[in-house]
């Protein structure tokens, strides 16, 4: 089977990306999810569960990666977030090339939430940007258990501004309301079908 035509979804937090994620499923498409392969690379018997423990045998316990332990550990040592991305962006990549090869569909959906930022962009043919006014992004975010303004802004400070994302993607999402991104995620599923089939 040939390579299916791949559409990178992303957006910055409280955007409603896992919702829009959702909504591309319900339209049949097969949804990779990069932080539900970091849970799997990171769970018991996960592919990054032995290089993590001889990096730093004191996050792994029962088996898996303590993601707490590699917190503390990265807010006490700089260099700790690179030697660990060393070994988990790799796992990370091949986890999804297996997706893609084992998708028995025309169309898949990568749902990465630091597409722009870590530069996989460039390997989507389209990419969409989930987004929402920043008064309801915040009031999303700040309704999540143990989220304060100041741990907002410091996961905002790490990811591309929404403005620069909208910019640099094939098409937007607004997430204002669920029927109108479902509308939405139709409208761009049928504009790629269309491209698909007269190609």
């Amino acid at each position: 089977m040939t390579r299916p035509f791949v559409i990178g979804l992303t957006g910055s937090i409280g955007m409603g990306k896992s919702t829009t994620a959702l909504l591309f499923a319900d339209e049949g498409l097969p949804v990779w999810d990069a932080d539900a392969a970091v849970h799997r690379l990171y769970g018991p018997g996960g592919d990054a569960v032995g290089p993590i423990g001889e990096l730093r045998p004191e996050a792994v316990h029962e088996g898996g990666v303590d993601r707490t332990a590699l917190s503390d550990w990265i807010a006490q040592d700089p260099s700790a977030l690179r030697r660990i991305e060393r070994i988990v962006h790799p796992l990370v990549a091949a986890d999804r090339a297996a997706f893609i090869d084992g998708a028995d569909a025309d169309i898949v959906v990568l749902d990465i939430p630091l597409l722009f930022e870590t530069g996989s962009d460039a390997e989507m043919d389209h990419v969409v940007v989930v987004s929402a006014p920043p008064e309801v992004q915040r009031r999303r975010v700040l309704e999540r258990p143990g989220m304060t303004e100041a741990r907002l802004d410091a996961i905002l400070a790490k990811q591309l501004p929404d403005a620069q994302k909208r910019q640099r993607a094939d098409d937007v999402v607004e997430t204002r309301t669920l029927d109108a991104a479902r509308s939405q995620v139709r409208e761009i599923l049928s504009k790629i079908r269309k491209r698909l089939s007269d190609a």
